[in-house]
């Protein structure tokens, strides 16, 4: 009978099956309420009093061999339970990440770019809290000059020679204080103007401003410039430059590019005439170079600045400039193909 306890503590030292099922079955088989210890314990009073010892030592040990093997293999089961609880089930194969769409503004940003990266135009950037020369003065715009009124203007209030840029011109000034010609940079970023929302305008846009400085740059650059950069971004060729007036440049146009009317939505941002501004263009006035440190008996050159939600709104077809501000992720998702 001890050789037969002995024979089973052996058996259970060497069980080690690392599931529930199995680990029950061999509770209830060693210390079940009917189980194999509660037989053993119920032999022992006709067990001769000689062997009693050996055979209440060699049950304890079975006993104790028993309750130990169930505890070390619970713990394990429920350590194991609470990592797949944290960590989820680590054998399932890993979930497709779901990719995320550059925004349309960002699309044509880069887009135009790349474009004009290609003729040796190096991007500038400048701060969005502006101060009044930066923004205004130094653009041959002094206080109180009419010109002002043209652009609404967020100021700070509590210090009004700080204001939100208005324009990415002050970029411009910027990088002309701090370089020498030959310049050729462009400035893309956000600005800011008071005005009213509507389908075609906002308080908030983006402009992507061009600057060219060096010795004997003349109109004649500014359109071949500006109808390179036409043809790569649209494949129109068909532009026009209509005069204007700009403080900063002198002679002054806008650009208008032909798009045609071939959509409802055409007709909508074209207002009918097929025709569409997408910005302004000049040579840089002698005065803005002079306040900038440029000697203007040496160098002239040309500026331009287009909106990139106009541009945006032709490329991609869409109506309403709102769009672009609403964060609606069916709107968004919509761009997930594009580079």
């Amino acid at each position: 009978m001890i050789d037969k306890i002995k024979q089973h503590i052996e058996e259970a030292q060497a069980f080690n099956e690392k599931n529930k099922e199995a680990l029950e079955q061999f509770r209830i088989k060693y210390l079940g309420s009917k189980g194999l210890l509660k037989e053993l314990f119920a032999e022992f009073k006709n067990v001769p009093n000689e062997q009693k010892k050996e055979f209440g030592q060699v049950i304890n040990t079975l006993k104790s061999v028993a309750e130990e093997k169930v505890k070390t293999i619970q713990e394990e089961l429920e350590n194991k339970e609470e990592a797949k609880g944290i960590y989820g089930d680590l054998s399932r194969p890993g979930e497709p990440i779901v990719l995320g769409s550059r925004h349309p503004i960002a699309l044509v940003k880069n887009q135009i770019i790349d474009i004009f990266s290609t003729i040796g135009f190096n991007v500038s950037e400048g701060p969005e809290i502006e101060d009044d020369w930066h923004n205004f003065t130094a653009l041959n715009l002094p206080e109180y000059h009419p010109a002002r009124d043209m652009q609404d203007t967020f100021f700070i209030q509590t210090n009004p020679d700080i204001l939100l840029r208005t324009h990415t011109s002050s970029v411009q000034v910027r990088y002309m204080e701090n370089n020498k010609p030959p310049i050729r940079t462009i400035s893309p970023g956000r600005v800011f103007r008071n005005e009213a929302v509507s389908a075609r305008s906002h308080c908030i846009f983006h402009q992507v401003e061009g600057l060219y400085i060096d010795k004997d740059v003349s109109f004649a650059d500014l359109k071949q410039t500006l109808l390179y950069f036409t043809k790569e971004m649209f494949g129109k060729s068909k532009i026009r430059l209509r005069p204007s007036y700009f403080p900063f440049t002198e002679p002054s146009a806008e650009i208008d590019i032909y798009w045609g009317l071939k959509t409802e939505t055409d007709y909508k941002i074209t207002k009918g005439t097929g025709w569409l501004e997408i910005g302004g263009c000049g040579m840089v006035d002698p005065n803005v170079l002079k306040n900038c440190g440029i000697n203007p008996d040496e160098f002239s050159g040309f500026a331009f600045g287009m909106g990139i939600e106009r541009i945006a709104m032709l490329l991609h077809q869409i109506g309403d400039i709102r769009m672009f501000f609403e964060n609606d992720v069916r709107f968004l998702e919509q761009f997930k193909s594009s580079i």
